[in-house]
Order: C-alpha cells, then structure tokens, then sequence
C-alpha cells in the first residue's frame, strides 16, 4: 500500500481560510432568515442583520456585497432548505402509483411555502432566482417524477410544459393564499388547483394502453436515454420525428 501523501501547510490554511469564511457567512444569512420569518423583509436592514449575526455591518459587505447580494444568499438558503425537506420525504420511500407521487409532490411545495411565507415571496421575487444550484436541482426532481408519467403512458402534454403547469401552479396557490385574509382561506382552493393540475397534466388512463399514436410518442421519448442501440445523432432524429407525433395528439 503506497504511503500517504503529507499535506502541506499551505493547503491545511487555504482550507481553515474558507471555513472561516463560511462561518460567518452562514451565521449571517440564518441571522438574515431568521428576522426575515419573524419581522418581515423591511426588518432585513444590513446594520440589523450584522447585529443579529453577532458582527459589524462592513462584514455584510464584505461577504456579500451588498444588501441584493445578501437577500440572493437568503433565497438560495430557502431553495436548498426546500430541496433538502423535499429529499428527506422522498428518502426511504418505496416507488408509489405516479399519479399519486406527482400529488405530493405539489403538496409539499404547497406546505413549504405556507409554512415560510416570507421566505418563499422572497425566493420567488426575482426571476433571476431560477439559476439557483438548488432550484436548478429540485427542477430535476420534478423532470424525474414528469419523465416517470411519461414513460408510463399517463402524459398528456410534453414533458418541458407538464413541469411549468405544475411548478406554477403551485407557486401561484401560495402566493394567493397568502394574499388572502386569513378568515378568506378556502382549504378547497388549493385541493381544486391540484385537481385542476392534474387533470391539464396527465391522462386519466395511460395513454399507451389505447389507440392512438401522442401517447406512445411521448412514452417512448421518454424511453429514448435509456436504449443504446441508437447513436446520439439517430435519437435526435428520432426524437424530432416523435416529438412531432405527439404534438398532434
């Protein structure tokens, strides 16, 4: 067994560097998501931001910028939040029907947003907000859960606007909800847009299981990445000629 390599000391204080970095960094932005859940985003002010964190106000920044800069890391801390409650539901659970799967999927968009308000308005303020790490990463959840219905013949519509149906449904349920008094808030309002969301979405039975070329199209698209014995140029061919099939259907 070949002797392990010294580390030098220049890469033990590169690597004490950034982790001291990241210290105060995290401590601010939880300081930050912590008063923006209890007072609201005028109380996010950098000199009371700093005072929650425990440091002065050019610290803010220096680690951040500016104020944008700060409120961009908040929202990125409420998209890896969600992502992280979204795969700990999902961890350990058996394959369930993909109607149902898509169901709580929503549901639990829904439930983290009413639960966080102030964070999700905020998330969601800026559309720049969809490059996040996060977001980018719980949108390939979704596509997982939309490519599963496809696969199984239940996709009604194309894959790229099942996912925007759904992520804006649900984003348009929390940001009304939440508009609304609270002795306004109809529990029906939300059952009715994941209906509504379902049904845009999806067949009430597979589609490969009755006449009709769109939805064998839209299964076997689906099916496309998981075959090899097509070359990267003939999938896309391919690809082209079913996408046009199932865009008729």
């Amino acid at each position: 067994m070949p002797p392990s390599q010294p580390v030098s000391a220049a890469a033990v204080d590169s690597d004490t560097a950034a982790t001291d970095r990241e210290q105060p960094r995290q401590r601010v932005i939880e300081a930050a998501a912590d008063l923006l859940a209890r007072e609201g985003r005028d109380a996010v002010t950098t000199r009371a931001v700093a005072v929650a964190a425990g440091l002065q106000p050019p610290a803010i920044y220096r680690l951040f910028g500016d104020k944008a800069g700060l409120l961009d890391a908040v929202a990125e801390y409420g998209f890896a939040s969600f992502l992280a409650a979204k795969e700990a539901k999902r961890a350990g659970q058996a394959p369930r029907d993909p109607i149902e799967d898509l169901r709580a999927g929503w549901d639990l968009a829904v439930e983290f947003g009413l639960a966080h308000p102030a964070l999700y308005s905020l998330m969601y303020s800026e559309p720049t907000r969809a490059a996040s790490a996060a977001f980018t990463t719980g949108m390939k959840i979704l596509m997982g859960r939309i490519r599963r219905l496809a696969a199984d013949g239940w996709l009604r519509v194309d894959e790229h606007l099942a996912a925007m149906l759904i992520h804006a449904t649900a984003r348009g349920a929390v940001l009304t909800w939440l508009s609304l008094p609270e002795d306004g808030r109809d529990p029906a309002l939300l059952t009715t847009m994941r209906e509504s969301m379902v049904t845009a979405v999806t067949n009430q039975e597979p589609a490969v299981q009755t006449a009709g070329p769109a939805g064998a199209a839209r299964a076997l698209i689906a099916a496309l990445p998981e075959q090899s014995a097509l070359s990267g140029a003939e999938q896309h061919l391919l690809r082209e000629w079913l996408g046009r099939i199932a865009s008729d259907g």
